[in-house]
């Protein structure tokens, strides 16, 4: 059968037309769109679909967003938070001749996706002591801040949908208070969010700029005002370029360690934690040297239990795509 997958992110559009012969999926034809480019959905799935012939169409669709999915009567409506963007699973399916459309959170995808991936795509930073019946947790940041958790059931598993990163930001130490303050005078209420994400990156440099005796550095402020200010900053801070931007990638991880801990708590999450999403495996050497992991296991009294757990980053980034398909070919196999 042949199945189309979507991740639908506030920066890319991806699309996958794929084959599943009931045991693995043979790409057909992949391609990217520039989210910004295009007021919907609709008209990227009809370019897509539009250069297929009939044999190539496919049955079902899964589409994978971030934001929350809702389930009504007429079938599946999504918000996706970060594009001006309403999904339509009735609607979209009356508008490209998709027999049946999916729509899921797009960490629902990743940990969907989990099963596909092989050793290579995993990067271990915590061994621990996996318990495979346990859950599983995911988190990602990237355009946004993205979470999910993995259920292990008899036979399978279910990957529950969150909005955990939009949950409010809490500082652990003096200096993570000012940032609060800092970013509460540009954002009104300050989420995890809201410091997790390439604009998050951005936001804690320019605090770090903001301290007094600070001294922003020239290389940095023409590469971040030329092109993607978060992405200036990773690869100044990865090549040490600039003293700012080392201290703003590091405290960004103690907050993204702490998050991940957080949410390893809430759920016990001793099947793993799962550490996707666009911006880590691009600064996979810094997670790798303890900020990270220093403020995940600084957890009290469940510091020993933070130890046992495994921590990966997933260094495929096409882990979401491929969850998608799955959800597809399990949708198309229904029909």
């Amino acid at each position: 059968m042949t199945v189309l997958a979507c991740d639908l992110g506030g920066t890319n559009t991806r699309l996958l037309l794929t084959r599943w012969d009931g045991d693995s999926f043979h790409q057909v034809e992949e391609r990217f769109y520039p989210s910004a480019d295009y007021d919907s959905l609709a008209p990227i799935l009809g370019d897509f679909l539009g250069g297929l012939d009939d044999a190539q169409r496919p049955r079902s669709a899964c589409i994978a967003l971030a934001g929350p999915v809702y389930d009504g009567t007429g079938g599946q409506q999504a918000r996706v938070t970060n594009l001006p963007w309403t999904l339509d699973s009735a609607a979209l399916q009356a508008e490209t001749g998709i027999e049946r459309i999916r729509l899921i959170n797009d960490f629902q995808a990743v940990g969907y996706g989990l099963a596909t991936l092989e050793t290579e795509d995993l990067a271990t930073l915590q061994d621990g002591q996996q318990a495979p019946e346990a859950p599983r947790a995911l988190i990602g940041a990237g355009t946004g801040l993205g979470e999910g958790i993995v259920l292990p059931q008899e036979g399978g598993f279910q990957v529950l949908a969150s909005e955990g990163g939009h949950v409010d930001f809490a500082p652990t130490d003096d200096t993570q208070a000012a940032l609060l303050e800092f970013v509460r005078a540009e954002c009104g209420r300050v989420s995890y969010e809201h410091l997790l994400s390439g604009p998050g990156l951005a936001r804690i440099y320019h605090f770090m700029c903001s301290r007094p005796g600070a001294q922003p550095g020239e290389s940095l402020r023409q590469a971040a005002a030329s092109g993607d200010p978060a992405a200036a900053v990773s690869e100044h801070a990865l090549d040490n370029r600039d003293p700012l931007a080392v201290e703003a990638l590091d405290l960004f991880l103690r907050i993204y360690g702490a998050q991940a801990g957080n949410l390893a708590l809430t759920c016990l999450a001793r099947g793993g934690v799962y550490v996707a999403g666009g911006i880590a495996p691009r600064i996979l050497p810094r997670l790798r040297q303890g900020p990270f992991l220093d403020a995940f296991r600084a957890k009290g009294k469940m510091a020993g239990l933070m130890e046992q757990i495994p921590v990966h980053v997933v260094v495929n980034d096409r882990v979401g795509l491929q969850g998608a398909a799955w959800v597809a070919a399990w949708v198309a196999a229904r029909l």
